[in-house]
C-alpha cells in the first residue's frame, strides 16, 4: 500500500464489505455490478475481490468510449482474475439506425437527441445485462451531483423492476481516492487529466478548477438533467 487508511475511512469500507456480503445472501447471489469503470466502480471492484467475489460485473462499451478508459477495462480483468467481467455492446442495427435517421453527432442539437443517443448505447445493454438478475450494484454518491443528493444504500428500481444497491452512498470524493491509492487500484488516466467524471468521449471534457465533479458530462444542458437514463427511478425512453 501506498497509503494509510484511516480508521474513519475504514468504518466506510468495513460498512461497505458488509453490505455486499449481506447483498449475495439478501438476493440469493441474483446481483450483478454495473461498472462504469469510473473512479467509485474501481473501488467497488476491489472490495468485490477481497470480500464477495462471486458477484459478478458487467461494463457497458457504447462504442464511442475513450481508449483510456478501454485500456482500463483490460487492466481490471488482468488484476482482478477472481472476478467475472461481462462486456455488453449496443445493437449494432439500432447504432446505424440512430446515425442513419439523426446523424453521425446529433446528440450536440437537443437533450432528446442527447437522451436517444444513450437509450441506443447504454439504456438497451443495461436492460439485457441486468436481466435475469434480482438487484443491480452501482457507484452512485449523494455528493457527486444535484441529481444524485438523496440515493440510498438500498432502493427499488421501479423502472428496472429490481432492488438496487449504492454501497458508496456516503462515500467522499476524498474517500474514493484515498481509498484508490492506499490500495493501488488502478484507474483511468484521464482522471490525472481533470477528467473526474467520464463518459463518451464526445460527451466528456475536462473541467477547471472549482467546477462540481460532473461538469464535464454534457456540458451544453441544464446541470439538472444530465443523467443518461441509467439511473433515474424510471429509465428513459427514445422512440
Amino acid at each position: 500500500m501506498s497509503e494509510q487508511i484511516t480508521p474513519e475511512l475504514q468504518a466506510k469500507v468495513d460498512a461497505t464489505a458488509a453490505l455486499l456480503k449481506k447483498a449475495v445472501a439478501d438476493h440469493d447471489g441474483s446481483i450483478v455490478l454495473a461498472n462504469s469503470l469510473g473512479a467509485e466502480d474501481v473501488v467497488l471492484t476491489d472490495l468485490l475481490s477481497k470480500f464477495a467475489p462471486e458477484i459478478p460485473m458487467f461494463v457497458l462499451d457504447t462504442g464511442r468510449l475513450p481508449e483510456e478508459t478501454l485500456k482500463l477495462l483490460a487492466d481490471v480483468r488482468t488484476v482482478y482474475r477472481n472476478l467475472q467481467v461481462q462486456v455488453y455492446y449496443p445493437e449494432s442495427a439500432d447504432v446505424e439506425a440512430y446515425v442513419q435517421d439523426n446523424g453521425i453527432n446529433a446528440f450536440y442539437e437537443s437533450q432528446e437527441m442527447r437522451k436517444g443517443c444513450c437509450f441506443v448505447r447504454k439504456i438497451k445493454p443495461l436492460q439485457r445485462a441486468l436481466s435475469g438478475n434480482k438487484a443491480w450494484i452501482t457507484g452512485l454518491r449523494r455528493e457527486q451531483s444535484v441529481t444524485r443528493d438523496e440515493i440510498q444504500f438500498e432502493e427499488w428500481d421501479e423502472g428496472n423492476n429490481m432492488h438496487k444497491l449504492n454501497p458508496l452512498a456516503d462515500w467522499s470524493e476524498e474517500d474514493i481516492w484515498a481509498y484508490i491509492k492506499a490500495n493501488d487500484v488502478p484507474y483511468n488516466a484521464l482522471h490525472d487529466q481533470h477528467y473526474p467524471s467520464i463518459g463518451c468521449a464526445p460527451c466528456t471534457r475536462a473541467i477547471s478548477m472549482g467546477e462540481d465533479v460532473r461538469a464535464g458530462r454534457w456540458w451544453w444542458e441544464n446541470p439538472e438533467n444530465r443523467e443518461c437514463g441509467l439511473h433515474p427511478a424510471t429509465p428513459l425512453k427514445f422512440k
